[in-house]
């Protein structure tokens, strides 16, 4: 391969990649835009829960409600998927593998607690994560309320609608998704020092399931 012939494959490959790192903080931007509105509205009609949203700068964004906080980050690389990966078996990517490099929103759930009281152990958990195409199509890997399948990326186009509906489900399932008590052997012991200086209960790791994982909700 020749100088010439390398260096239109690295602009070529440069080109596109700009083209779904645009597309995907645009889709990132209707995120923000679609939490607020959400917050806002839903402030003014049920003042006695709280909801807060934060802009936390170009890639992050928080949204609180009830006892719960979505986090949403940008990342700010391109991903192609694995051969072995479904979405890598449907017509439409067959027909043009350009298709299946993405940008990616990824979404988690923690506890508002959790950031109120500086519980850096807690944990948190990812619900979701949003892939964006150069065409601006989407698909959603995450759990039961949150996901949307692969095989209709071809027809899955990003848009205002799309994303409210994202942020809805995410927060139906978050809001569904209850927090169950820490193993009492795990928190059975406790010194006087962590007494006197309130450390004991910022110690104690609290997640909404200790163990959880994906598959669980796949049925």
């Amino acid at each position: 391969m020749d100088c010439k012939e390398l260096g239109e494959k690295i602009q070529k490959k440069a080109k596109l990649n700009s083209i779904i790192s645009n597309n995907t903080i645009e889709a990132f931007n209707l995120f923000k835009e679609s939490a607020k509105n959400i917050s806002d509205e839903l402030s003014k009609d049920f003042p006695d829960a709280r909801f807060d949203f934060e802009n936390k700068g170009e890639f992050e964004f928080e949204l609180r409600f009830g006892s719960d906080i979505l986090v949403f980050l940008l990342h700010p690389d391109v991903f192609e998927f694995s051969r072995l990966h479904d979405v890598m078996k449907i017509p439409y990517v067959k027909e043009d593998l350009e298709r299946s490099y993405c940008g990616m929103i990824n979404i988690y759930n923690f506890l508002t607690d959790s950031f109120d009281y500086n519980r850096d152990l807690d944990f948190g958990y990812m619900i979701g994560r949003v892939f964006v195409n150069k065409e601006s199509h989407y698909f959603i890997e995450g759990k039961r309320e949150v996901g949307l399948l692969y095989t209709n990326f071809n027809t899955s186009v990003i848009d205002k609608d799309s994303v409210t509906s994202i942020i809805k489900s995410a927060m139906e399932y978050a809001n569904n998704f209850d927090l169950l008590t820490p193993p009492f052997d795990d928190v059975k012991i406790v010194t006087v020092a962590e007494i006197q200086s309130k450390l004991a209960s910022k110690k104690q790791v609290i997640g909404k399931r200790l163990g959880f994982e994906f598959k669980q909700d796949r049925s």
